[in-house]
């Protein structure tokens, strides 16, 4: 692999491997090893990366959408680790250009090919566990799939904390909501913050990697606190009637 694709790769991911052996042993493809007996294809990392994918992912919805039953969290993983989204996202990182592909299959156009595009960056994925850990994967996969677990999790059968929390409060306190969002970090990799309030009080805050993100989360909090609020303001209500 030349360096320059592998400092490229590196910058796209947010991740400087350590061991680089790993990264480059991710790229084999079975293609690649029928002309090169001596090399072994990324399968077997194609494997382990299909889980560490979908353990990040299944970690970060189960805490980041408390309200989401058991088949909602299960649709909002499927439609997140399916193989057209990490060709998607294998095409965003440019992934193509580090394969290591045979002569027959480079022609053929192999490096564009979603099927090789998918397995590839599940095995780089494990390649980031085995260079960093746990805790080095579950960023990447996070860095590279964030937007996207927010972009389905406010469709079909997701939760769109910031429309919810519009209607609530224009139902209940006639106000709309007023979100202020700051960011840090270099321009391939921000992090925003965003906070909401409602007449002038403040109501939540959350982090994301875009203003979306960020927005969604504070919504979230936001929501739950205001209906905690409103449910207490209920009964407090309930009661003075009562006596």
């Amino acid at each position: 692999m030349e360096d320059k694709v592998q400092k490229q790769l590196e910058k796209l991911l947010d991740y400087e491997f350590t061991t680089p052996d790993f990264l480059i042993k991710a790229m084999v493809h079975r293609s690649f090893c029928a002309e090169n007996p001596d090399a072994e294809s990324n399968e077997r990392m194609e494997f382990l990366g299909d889980s560490v994918l979908g353990l990040s992912v299944t970690t970060y919805i189960f805490d980041t959408y408390p309200d989401l039953s058991e088949g909602e969290l299960s649709k909002l993983r499927a439609s997140v680790v399916k193989a057209d989204v990490l060709a998607e996202v294998a095409n965003e990182i440019e992934l193509g250009a580090a394969l290591r592909l045979g002569k027959g299959e480079d022609a053929s156009g192999g490096r564009s090919k979603p099927s090789i595009l998918a397995d590839a960056l599940e095995a780089l994925l494990a390649a980031v566990y085995f260079d960093g850990g746990w805790e080095a994967a579950d960023k990447v996969v996070l860095h590279l799939f964030g937007d996207r677990i927010h972009n389905c999790s406010t469709g079909p059968g997701g939760s769109d904390f910031k429309t919810r929390l519009e209607e609530l409060a224009a139902q209940r306190l006639e106000q709309l909501p007023r979100y202020r969002v700051d960011a840090d970090g270099p321009d391939h990799s921000k992090h925003f913050v965003a906070s909401v309030s409602i007449a002038g009080k403040p109501w939540g805050t959350g982090e994301g990697s875009s203003k979306k993100q960020a927005e969604q989360a504070a919504a979230q909090v936001a929501l739950i606190a205001l209906n905690e609020e409103l449910s207490d303001s209920s009964e407090f209500e309930k009661e003075e009637a009562d006596a």
